[in-house]
């Protein structure tokens, strides 16, 4: 790992739990759709780890659909529930999503847009990146007969902030319109259980929580009608084809498992790091302003290891590349189409100008973050700053 690693929230470190459950099950052989005996162990390995995955999110077993992770997922729900909408009333063509979701949602919006004659309405942020109750009534419009679905992330990627997805599932329900939730960077990390969010799908991966990469799952109620975007050996209710992974999916169980046993005493863990940064980044007198809603102590408004910092007179990837110099990994939420940098489409969504959203980096922590990398970013973070305003000529 690099000497400080502060980038969780892009993927983080394998729990010890996932990593056992992972070399155990390397050294079995079978596949699970198979009938002999190999095959049957196998299966039974995938079938128990889909209940303990269900019984930690507050699901029935048979609501857990595996994938190759959130992307996947996010794309089976989007495209899965349009096509079945639209088969059932041709008038269901538009789609209804959060203003700051991930590129893992809005490019499965206007891929349809594009080429299957869907439209799309956004429910746009909050000035804290909280999307509300009436932002989703506004979005859904005077008449939501057209809409085919709704989609709303849990938590949301860059700035942290965790919108009320109980309220809005709530709404959607109103008008008869299903609703999805991207929960990549919920889950693990703030309460999450899928009965009582009132949400018909969401979407889970597991190399955000202590899991392996390229293993995840839709969650998706008995109810909720989705079209196969893979079509083959008719796996995971006829909805997602494919040899299932035993190995990989026995770890995503136990990541997820062993993440949300310890959420409690690890968020009360991160929320002191957290706030320690903010505090004392913005006591360093270098202009600096927090993204988002931040409670000190809470992890209510804000994932309790997500620092999100905006700094003036600088680019995020200038900042991004000179505290990487200096042994940090961090990230930016910044876009960067033929070497030029853009302001984030959530800090914009969230009504920052643009200007100042360019100067924004993120640091998130997981499960390895100590106080000595909090200590280090501290150290780093001032030179690193006033280099970054030199060389975009604003010192």
């Amino acid at each position: 790992m690099p000497a400080v690693y502060l980038d969780h929230a892009a993927t983080t470190a394998l729990l010890p739990a996932a990593r056992t459950a992972l070399l155990e099950q390397l050294e079995q052989l079978g596949n699970p759709s198979a009938i002999n005996s190999a095959g049957r162990a196998a299966r039974r390995v995938v079938e128990e780890s889909r209940e303990r995955i269900a019984a930690a999110l507050g699901a029935l077993p048979s609501e857990v659909i595996f994938t190759s992770g959130g992307t996947e997922s996010d794309n089976l729900a989007i495209k899965g529930t349009y096509a079945a909408r639209l088969a059932a009333d041709p008038a269901r063509r538009r789609l209804v999503v959060g203003g700051a979701e991930h590129h893992a949602i809005l490019d499965p919006v206007e891929f349809l847009v594009e080429t299957q004659g869907a439209s799309a309405s956004f429910a746009e942020p909050d000035a804290i990146g909280v999307i509300g109750a009436e932002s989703l009534r506004r979005a859904l419009g005077p008449d939501p007969g057209d809409v085919a679905l709704v989609s709303v992330m849990w938590a949301n990627n860059e700035v942290g902030a965790i919108s009320p997805i109980a309220e809005l599932s709530g709404v959607a329900h109103e008008f008869g319109i299903p609703m999805h939730s991207d929960a990549v960077q919920a889950v693990g990390h703030v309460p999450v259980d899928f009965a009582r969010s009132g949400v018909d799908l969401m979407s889970v991966t597991g190399h955000k929580l202590g899991g392996p990469v390229g293993r995840g799952a839709l969650l998706a109620r008995r109810d909720a009608v989705l079209v196969p975007q893979l079509h083959g050996g008719g796996q995971e209710r006829q909805v997602r084809s494919g040899t299932l992974d035993a190995p990989g999916i026995a770890a995503f169980a136990a990541a997820v498992e062993s993440a949300v046993a310890m959420m409690q005493d690890e968020s009360a863990r991160l929320i002191a790091l957290r706030d320690n940064l903010i505090e004392r980044a913005l006591g360093l007198g270098l202009g600096i302003s927090v993204s988002g809603a931040w409670t000190p102590g809470s992890d209510a408004d804000r994932l309790p290891g997500n620092v999100h910092l905006r700094i003036p007179g600088t680019d995020g990837d200038s900042l991004l590349f000179l505290l990487d110099a200096a042994g940090i990994s961090c990230a930016t939420g910044s876009a960067c189409t033929a070497g030029v940098p853009r302001a984030s489409h959530v800090l914009l969504a969230m009504g920052i100008e643009p200007d100042e959203a360019r100067g924004a980096i993120r640091l998130t922590m997981g499960h390895t973050t100590t106080q000595a990398d909090v200590e280090a970013v501290l150290t780093a973070l001032p030179d690193a700053v006033a280099r970054a305003r030199r060389a975009r000529g604003a010192a």
